[in-house]
């Protein structure tokens, strides 16, 4: 009897472990059903109330991943594991997202609140049409100053990084696009250049700038700047707003030669299994009420002009955040540099990195 007691208790043992390898192979692959939205977003890039508002009006559960790259998100949709809904790219990835056909086309006529989207970032070359993404937030990438140290006269330009009395008091965002990038605007060239005389060129530049940076990192620039650690760094909008809602000694500062563009958009992976439950989340977030309140948790600027007008005055008159157009038109978004060029950028950032060790 006791065989047999011992027997049927190790058969429901192995049924309950069968089970539960089975709902937790569903929920890493993303599969949980029909009233499940799986989002792939940046860290720490919605307002977590938003998500649950979002579950509570639509009846949808939200499985929440994030991820730290575009390139890894790229790879991770590419391999197919797991039933993204929803992805929040860059407009570069993107490009190269619907080369690789990883996109779903949007049914434009499940989507409502579009026209809440400004014109200036509809219909753009990356994808004409919108035919398969949706603006989300948008920004710069620029230079934070604390006027503790730096005056704001002497902090307008990215040649401005290169003065001597910066030594060691520069912090740098870890990103090979951004860096080779403010090189080349420095030099009055494209943020998209495949001319090797000028990336050369660029790089040269930067290795004389080597004795002023203090450290090339990525989230850790906030900790720095809002404890005074640093003069002065690089970095994103979104990023030097948290810092200056930290920090009333620091500022935000678009350099007048022009500088990077950046847009991330909602997109529909073909991965996804819950088609219906991805509209409803891009609805969702058209709506002006909750993308101004996700504009004010984040600190980026929203591209939803109708949110724009319940937001606070001093935020969006704000020229350094919300640029005027004459501004812009200095500005470039990133374009998809093919592979080859990719992996130069790549290259010459991390010979950077090390010239400075």
């Amino acid at each position: 009897m006791k065989k047999i007691t011992s027997l049927i208790i190790g058969i429901v043992c192995v049924i309950l472990v069968l089970m539960f390898g089975a709902h937790q192979l569903e929920k890493s692959t993303g599969m949980a059903g029909a009233k499940v939205v799986n989002i792939y977003n940046w860290g720490d890039y919605i307002d977590p109330a938003l998500i649950k508002k979002f579950e509570k009006e639509s009846g949808y559960k939200v499985n929440y991943e994030t991820f730290d790259s575009n390139e890894a998100m790229y790879t991770k949709i590419q391999q197919g594991g797991t039933a993204y809904d929803i992805a929040i790219p860059s407009e570069y990835m993107i490009q190269k997202m619907i080369k690789a056909n990883l996109l779903i086309p949007l049914d434009h006529s499940k989507i409502k609140g579009l026209s809440n989207i400004g014109d200036s970032f509809l219909n753009l070359d990356f994808d004409p049409g919108n035919q398969y993404s949706i603006p989300y937030f948008w920004g710069t990438l620029g230079i934070v100053y604390n006027d503790k140290f730096v005056n704001a006269e002497d902090m307008t330009s990215w040649n401005d990084l290169w003065r001597p009395e910066l030594k060691d008091n520069i912090m740098l965002i870890d990103g090979a696009r951004e860096i080779i990038g403010l090189g080349l605007n420095s030099l009055g060239y494209s943020v998209n250049s495949k001319n090797m005389d000028q990336l050369n060129q660029a790089v040269a530049k930067l290795r004389t700038l080597t004795p002023n940076v203090k450290a090339i990192v990525a989230d850790e620039i906030k900790m720095y700047m809002e404890n005074e650690e640093s003069a002065v760094a690089v970095t994103f909008s979104g990023e030097a707003a948290d810092m200056m809602y930290e920090n009333s000694h620091l500022h935000y500062v678009i350099p007048k030669e022009g500088t990077n563009l950046w847009s991330d958009n909602i997109v529909i992976p073909k991965t996804s299994k819950n088609q219906e439950g991805a509209y409803a989340f891009i609805n969702f977030m058209l709506e002006p009420k909750n993308a101004a309140q996700n504009a004010e948790y984040i600190g980026y600027s929203t591209p939803n002009e109708a949110a724009m007008k319940l937001m606070p005055k001093e935020v969006v008159e704000d020229k350094q955040f919300y640029p005027t157009k004459e501004m812009m038109a200095k500005m470039e978004v990133y374009r998809d540099l093919g592979s080859k060029y990719l992996g130069i950028y790549n290259d010459l950032f991390l010979e950077l990195k090390m010239y400075r060790k």
